[in-house]
């Protein structure tokens, strides 16, 4: 009677700690989801982002719907597999840099390669 005791309570304990590390890598892999998405949000604070290109009105409004796309576009590779992720980046910043470079003057598209390009670093994306 007592080895089935301590048996039954080996066996729980074996469950309760199966049941710890389960929780403990699924809370795991939401942190790791949440931080891919996150590198991948690029919204801006357009009111900055105007006064460090110096933008016109007009300039601003085209930027801003140019941009949102481009926010779009990069959370739809942050939810992507991580194979198809890389090219859909890709394709997002040549998209975006596209547009850009009708918007904006030599000067100011100069200014946004390097806040674009600074930001990829900074979220080690460019590599």
């Amino acid at each position: 009677m007592k080895g089935k005791k301590i048996m039954k309570k080996i066996i729980l304990t074996f469950v309760a700690l199966m049941s710890m590390t389960t929780i403990a890598f699924a809370e795991g892999e939401d942190a790791k989801a949440t931080n891919t998405v996150a590198v991948y949000d690029m919204t801006v604070n357009y009111g900055k982002l105007a006064d460090a290109l110096g933008l016109s009105m007009d300039q601003l409004e085209s930027v801003e719907d140019v941009h949102k796309t481009f926010c779009v576009e990069m959370m739809n590779a942050a939810n992507a597999s991580k194979d198809e992720r890389k090219p859909m980046v890709d394709k997002a910043i040549e998209k975006n840099l596209k547009y850009m470079h009708y918007i904006l003057n030599t000067n100011q598209y100069r200014k946004y390669l390097l806040l674009l390009n600074t930001t990829m670093n900074n979220r080690g994306l460019n590599k």
